[in-house]
């Protein structure tokens, strides 16, 4: 139980500082050049032995006005989302449709149905981050 306890706590912890990270980085670069649809950098991916061998990983997305995903999984990932700018529309699970902007957060348990993802905006891009621990053993996203 001990062993359990201070594993989530190192992840909060490695997520905590992660997110910090990331959002330092995300400001700081200049956006990739312009494209149709979507676009993702990954900023960060680090395998921590001291965790189960978990991956942790930082991306920053930018989507196009009206750009969405299918509905999907990720069966070994929790994820946490962190809206920078503009509009993000997300649906996770059985809970509400979500419409979030820049400082807002959503989580994705493990294996939980990502039903919507999609920028909110026809006349803006939106950006995020997505910061995942996954399982390095399972796949990383799962049409439905």
């Amino acid at each position: 139980m001990r062993k359990t306890v201070i594993s989530h706590a190192a992840v909060a912890c490695a997520t905590a500082l992660l997110a910090s990270s990331a959002t330092y980085l995300a400001l700081a670069q200049s956006p990739p050049a312009a494209g149709a649809g979507v676009r993702q950098t990954e900023l960060f991916k680090k395998t921590m032995d001291d965790v189960l061998g978990r991956v942790a990983s930082v991306r920053r997305i930018e989507r196009d006005p009206g750009n969405g995903s299918g509905p999907h999984r990720h069966p070994g990932s929790h994820t946490i989302g962190y809206v920078l700018e503009g509009t993000y529309e997300v649906k996770v699970g059985d809970g509400p449709l979500q419409k979030l902007g820049p400082g807002e957060t959503f989580y994705e348990a493990p294996g939980a149905l990502h039903a919507v993802s999609r920028n909110g905006s026809s006349t803006q891009a939106v950006k995020y981050l997505v910061i995942q621990i996954s399982d390095p053993t399972k796949p990383q996203t799962v049409p439905e």
